[in-house]
């Protein structure tokens, strides 16, 4: 059976990313009243005619046009059947679950007004894995991604079902659910708030943070096969500095490197290594912390209500409050800090990869290849993160100051932190495949020393889970299928245990 997340309180980022992959989402009962309570304000605002954004108003430019009682339930239809203009390739499957996940969570806080009926329908298909299809592209915010979801409430648009493509009607139908006929402000709120951003954040925050131990082995594994100071990264001087990061840094670079004979060997053959070696705490803690830095946002936002407008009060007594809580600065700002922080450590694990093939400062066979010349063994597989490198540093200008203008004026500012988030996710990507490079030339390094069996415990480890992966490189193969492997390696965790 899956692992089943209970949403009573507000999820976390790594929560959201359970459900990403697959665990099912459930609903207390407390968040269910919440939900409850909030449409029965929506429906007194809808009784007294209290003007409302979205609710008896148009969307956007429109906000001044009123829309009575009895097209109140055709505007939400036409929000989103307007706003579902996506282009693009469809977002993957933990994707998609994960916006899902977020935008079920934000209406769970009991601000929003949706029915119990619509988000009940939402967490059916959620859970029964039957996932709307939601083009990537084309949205400077949330709602082209949101209203691809919300179509498939109402029978309309496309879903996935085990690799089955199915009519929005035919999705609902194998849930034995008819489509729905939304209310007031329903269609708005489907298309509302940062959920987009901000399930796409959780799944980028997750991946990023497997990803550090690992780049940390990386490291270890060059370093051993390259370095030469007496205990470079000692507790005592790396205290110092005040970093939680570089402290984390600094404890896993001592215990995996802890008893190496190799390193024992080269001590003090140099005063001081190149700072893609020497500079590892500093650098993979910075990105650590900007990691950490970036969950607190995440995890805010998690708790924080990003519908517009928001219903408060009583059904007596009933308060609707038009703010710019959609608006997702905070998170543009973040994702766009995580990519940069991502795309460094993609810069600096490409610097050791460079010096492992290089012959003029590795001391090993040129380019790991076993002969030269008939070989070029790993020559152009460093090209490979070079050209990763370049992509990452392109994709790291920030999308949070593209800014833009939409709606005749109305929405004069925007924040992109879906385009964020997405960018974030591919540096993510180049990130893990460069350091599969790094970690499948270090082991082939290791191979090549001309006393292989000086390697620490916890290096050596690495070294056999590598070489368990994939055999030595001899121009044998393309070697692209052996950095798949080790990637594939590095979505289990450093240690076996």
């Amino acid at each position: 059976m899956p692992e089943t997340i209970v949403l009573d309180r507000p999820l976390t980022f790594q929560e959201i990313a359970a459900v990403a992959r697959g665990a099912a989402l459930s609903l207390s009962d407390k968040a269910w009243q919440r939900i409850a309570d909030a449409r029965a304000i929506v429906d007194a605002l809808v009784q007294k005619r209290v003007r409302g954004y979205g609710i008896n108003t148009g969307v956007g430019a429109l906000c001044d046009v009123i829309v009575d009682i009895p097209q109140q339930q055709r505007l939400s239809r036409n929000i989103l059947l307007s706003h579902a203009c996506g282009v693009g390739e469809p977002l993957g499957r933990e994707e998609t679950r994960a916006v899902m996940a977020a935008q079920i969570a934000n209406f769970s806080h009991g601000y929003s007004g949706v029915r119990v009926e619509t988000v009940e329908t939402l967490l059916a298909l959620l859970n029964a894995d039957i996932l709307p299809v939601i083009p990537s592209k084309g949205s400077v915010g949330y709602l082209t991604h949101a209203a691809a979801i919300g179509i498939v409430l109402i029978g309309e648009g496309e879903a996935r079902h085990d690799g089955e493509k199915l009519t929005g009607g035919q999705a609902l139908a194998r849930l034995g659910r008819v489509p729905l006929v939304l209310g007031a402000k329903e269609g708005l709120s489907l298309v509302n708030g940062t959920p987009c951003a901000t399930g796409l954040a959780s799944l980028a925050l997750v991946r990023a943070a497997h990803l550090l131990d690992w780049a940390d082995a990386a490291a270890t594994m060059s370093y051993e096969n390259l370095g030469a100071q007496a205990d470079p990264f000692a507790a005592a001087p790396l205290a110092l500095r005040t970093s939680p990061g570089l402290q984390a840094v600094g404890e896993n670079l001592r215990r995996l490197l802890s008893g190496s004979a190799l390193l024992a060997r080269s001590a003090g053959s140099r005063t001081q290594d190149p700072l893609s070696l020497r500079a590892v705490p500093q650098v993979h803690g910075a990105v650590r912390d900007s990691v950490a830095q970036v969950a607190e946002v995440v995890n805010r936002e998690l708790s924080s209500v990003t519908d517009n407008p928001v219903v408060a009060g009583s059904p007596e007594a009933p308060e609707v409050h038009s703010q710019a809580h959609a608006v997702g600065a905070a998170l543009g700002l973040a994702l766009d800090a995580l990519g940069t922080a991502a795309a460094e450590l993609t810069a600096i694990s490409e610097r050791r990869i460079d010096r492992l093939v290089n012959p003029l400062v590795s001391g090993l066979p040129a380019f790991l290849a076993e002969s030269s010349g008939v070989s070029s063994g790993f020559m152009i597989i460093q090209y490979t993160a070079v050209g990763l490198v370049a992509e990452n540093r392109r994709l790291a200008a920030p999308a949070s100051l593209d800014g833009g203008i939409t709606s005749a004026l109305q929405e004069d500012i925007l924040t992109h932190a879906t385009p964020a988030a997405d960018k974030a996710l591919a540096i993510i990507a180049n990130l893990e495949t460069v350091l599969a490079i790094e970690v499948l030339a270090a082991a082939q390094a290791y191979d090549m020393q001309s006393d292989p069996s000086g390697r620490a415990a916890g290096t050596n480890d690495l070294h056999g889970r590598v070489r368990a992966t994939v055999p030595v490189y001899r121009d044998d193969r393309p070697l692209n299928t052996l950095v798949s492997a080790v990637q594939a390696l590095l979505r289990s965790g450093v240690s076996e245990d």
